[in-house]
């Protein structure tokens, strides 16, 4: 089969022919329809998390089950399922049993420590792959695979109520998804900020009652201070030390500021203004078979539509140099639905 793999450099991708290896118990076949590309794939790809050479890449992947273990009992023939970043948890742990399933200390990782979506085939184990509605079209649903269902996560976890103000920095393929979730699921007012003027027209497009140009504003905080009173809470996905530091100056006293985009730098926090002013910071991680479940279903119903632009497989090395020179707007997507 054809799939994409990191290369023997760990500083990119290469196409291989790759076997694969016959079930387990507890484990499906699923043949791969799309498999949406990542930021964090391309981590993954430089060995930024550590070296893992012709590992199958991709977390972000959809397809049909066409084999089963015959003690899998969760899925059945057919069915259209997830391949996700948070691909299994050991299931006994404080985490796994308290609905906090992505922070298992023994979890494994499509793309990363098991091999992931960006293949004609997938092994999944059965339990942890969460069925598509059949009304979502498969190629968005490969998006809110891994953006769609972190920023949701991230949103629940800044606890955004109707009518308040949440800031999203960063407008890209996160992003974007972040500001439908925000706007057309939790009924929030939206700012996005973002130092890309296309990444938010296509913010405004989507819903964002307010965008600034990072690029052009001197202040940013502080024109969100004034024109909302300080949001009640901020998400941040850019991978940029700057927007975490403008996060926590965006927002009103009892703030929350949820960090998700992953840059390598440290962010600086004020002791003093996080004490007196009670903010809080939270680290949100994808998120549970529960949360993608939500995710998937909001978008079956047309609340949440994620851009997605398909690409034949061999595309795959020119996606990743797109993405590294931050090219890319809304979400590219392997398709490899021509091929069965």
């Amino acid at each position: 089969m054809k799939a994409v793999v990191v290369n023997p450099q760990s500083s990119g991708v290469e196409l291989v022919d790759k076997d694969i290896r016959p079930l387990e118990s507890g484990e499906a076949l699923v043949q791969i329809e799309y498999c949406g590309v990542c930021h964090t794939d391309l981590h993954v790809a430089h060995g930024d998390f550590g070296q893992v050479p012709g590992r199958t890449l991709g977390h972000e992947g959809i397809g049909i089950v066409k084999e089963l273990a015959p003690d899998v009992k969760s899925l059945k023939l057919g069915d259209r399922v997830s391949v996700a970043w948070f691909f299994e948890g050991c299931g006994h742990c404080e985490y796994c049993t308290t609905g906090r399933e992505t922070l298992c200390r023994s979890v494994k990782n499509a793309g990363y420590s098991v091999d992931g979506g960006m293949a004609e085939e997938c092994i999944v184990t059965a339990d942890y792959a969460v069925k598509v509605p059949d009304q979502l079209d498969p190629a968005q649903a490969s998006s809110i695979t891994c953006a769609g269902v972190t920023t949701y996560k991230a949103i629940k976890e800044a606890q955004a109520q109707p009518g308040q103000w949440i800031v999203i920095y960063g407008a890209g393929g996160l992003g974007n998804l972040a500001v439908q979730y925000a706007k057309k699921v939790f009924n929030a007012h939206v700012v996005a900020v973002d130092i890309n003027q296309d990444k938010l027209d296509l913010a405004k497009e989507v819903g964002a009652d307010l965008v600034i140009n990072a690029q052009e504003v001197e202040d940013v905080p502080g024109l969100i201070q004034e024109k909302t009173g300080g949001a009640h809470s901020a998400v941040v996905t850019a991978v940029s030390k700057v927007a975490f530091n403008q996060a926590v100056d965006s927002v009103r006293a009892g703030g929350r500021v949820v960090a998700v985009g992953l840059p390598s730098e440290m962010m600086e926090l004020s002791i003093v203004k996080t004490v007196l002013d009670g903010i809080q910071v939270i680290g949100s991680l994808v998120g549970t078979r529960k949360d993608l479940e939500e995710a998937f279903q909001f978008g079956a119903e047309g609340l949440v539509v994620p851009v997605v632009q398909k690409r034949p497989i061999e595309d795959a090395t020119a996606i990743f140099d797109e993405m590294a020179a931050g090219q890319i707007q809304g979400r590219m997507v392997l398709d490899f639905s021509q091929g069965h």
